[in-house]
């Protein structure tokens, strides 16, 4: 075919297809890039970033307004939504650039279009700029589309009264009331951010705990600290989707529970029940590659049943994360390259959330460890005894450990409490050392800080803690 010819040709610029790009080049192939918006993608744009600029911004609020204890007086302490729109702005317009600058920088070539596989190798892309059609062709293509906000069946997203993740990180200002379907990081995200900013909340979640993917201890102290911070937590309850009425000024829908309705009533309706792969019009069945619910099927090399196509990120399914997503396209580009490098292993992958207080994890959590064959035993610390925890004024939560009992290997990390997300850097590194208990607990932990708890957790497996 005619048109520009490259090593590796990456279809997304998001947090999964960037890496890989730079990481192709790095490795000396000649690479190009497509993304029909913007550098960054999903993570960037309506995901990641601006949710934590929202999240940032209301736990400065929630801290402002509880100066006081601190012994900082605010005589009124208000919000400025316009304020925290300028900065989210400016904060996506700075990473997007220097998303640009990198591509730049590690000579990788950038389209801005809406790409079509032709073949396994081939690219059509439609040109944003409506200069036409280029037609681009590679030795090996990484698809990197990632996902977009799923509703479910029946139920239409308008953008007013019943909006999704998407409009919900771009509104103008806090809802008087808002019901959130959904329980998962995204819901309870929104739900925690906007609580703080004076939102009337309500979780529904049709599974029997929220947060469903964690250890159930999480979930069972995320509920409780959810609702005694006046969010009310309606799990193992269904929404009547036929129900949904958006009416003027609110929204109205029935909800069930134990075989009882009620009908609830808010200004918003956030339905945050997950995310769905953007496999479809990529050309991908015309081609044979295996998809299954719409997620691209892969090895452990990220390669479909197509010669020479690869697949990362959200749209290859799993856990639907931006540092999974970086890991794998790190780990394709050197499979392209012949490096043939280890397999994603699941369990080294961080899941976080960054409510108040967040939730930090990794690994299998106790029942996970228990039907897997493993003699497990647990340690667990409470944030309410770590001196940091309470100069922070956020005494809430724990450290959990699971081990295998016999070999002492760490087989999971669960946190809940201030600032775990930025601690679970230390138990993934533990994972990936294969460290036991022992060691964790012979590690030297500054002191006052957090990271104590890790500490003293892994002293709890053996009835050693010295804090406690």
């Amino acid at each position: 075919m005619n048109g520009d010819r490259f090593d590796v040709v990456v279809l997304g610029g998001g947090p999964g297809g960037y890496p890989a790009a730079i990481r192709a080049s790095q490795l000396g192939l000649k690479v190009a890039i497509v993304e029909k918006y913007k550098m960054g993608g999903t993570c960037l744009h309506w995901g990641c970033i601006p949710t934590k600029v929202f999240l940032e911004s209301a736990e400065v609020f929630h801290l402002a307004s509880q100066g006081q204890e601190y012994g900082v007086s605010a005589k009124e302490v208000t919000l400025d939504y316009s304020q925290l729109t300028q900065r989210r702005e400016k904060l996506l317009s700075q990473n997007e650039k220097g998303t640009e600058y990198l591509m730049k920088k590690n000579n990788v070539t950038m389209y801005k279009g809406e790409a079509k596989l032709t073949s396994p190798t081939a690219v059509s892309i439609q040109m944003s700029d409506g200069s036409g059609t280029r037609e681009i062709s590679a030795t090996d293509v990484i698809v990197a589309t990632g996902s977009v906000p799923k509703s479910l069946p029946g139920l239409t997203i308008d953008g007013d009264r019943v909006i999704n993740s998407d409009t919900a990180v771009n509104m103008q200002g806090v809802p008087k009331s808002v019901v959130i379907l959904g329980a998962g990081a995204i819901g309870m995200e929104f739900a925690s951010g906007w609580n703080d900013l004076g939102a009337e909340v309500t979780v529904v979640e049709v599974l029997p705990r929220v947060l469903p993917l964690e250890d159930p201890e999480v979930s069972d102290e995320m509920g409780r600290l959810f609702s005694r911070r006046g969010v009310r937590v309606m799990a193992g309850t269904k929404a009547i989707i036929e129900s949904v009425r958006p009416l003027g000024d609110h929204v109205d829908l029935e909800v069930e529970k134990d075989g009882a309705r009620e009908k609830l009533s808010a200004e918003r309706l956030l339905v945050a029940t997950g995310r769905a792969p953007v496999s479809a019009n990529l050309g991908l069945e015309a081609l044979g590659v295996k998809i299954e619910r719409g997620f691209i099927q892969v090895d452990g090399q990220m390669r479909t049943n197509a010669p020479h196509l690869y697949a990362i990120g959200d749209v290859v399914g799993g856990l639907m994360l931006a540092h999974k997503a970086k890991a794998e396209g790190i780990l394709a580009a050197e499979a392209i390259a012949g490096q043939k490098p280890h397999p994603l292993d699941i369990n080294r992958i961080p899941r976080c959330t960054y409510t108040r207080p967040q939730v930090g994890s990794i690994g299998m959590s106790e029942e996970e460890a228990k039907s897997k064959g493993h003699q497990a035993k647990t340690g667990k610390f409470p944030f309410r005894i770590n001196a940091m925890a309470k100069i922070l004024g956020e005494p809430e939560g724990f450290v959990k450990i699971v081990a295998d009992a016999e070999t002492k290997e760490v087989l999971g990390v669960h946190m809940v409490g201030p600032r775990v997300t930025e601690l679970i850097y230390g138990p993934a590194l533990a994972r990936l050392l294969e460290s036991t208990t022992e060691e964790l607990a012979m590690n030297i932990y500054p002191h006052p800080t957090l990271s104590e708890a890790i500490g003293e957790a892994s002293l709890a497996i053996e009835g050693a803690t010295i804090d406690m």
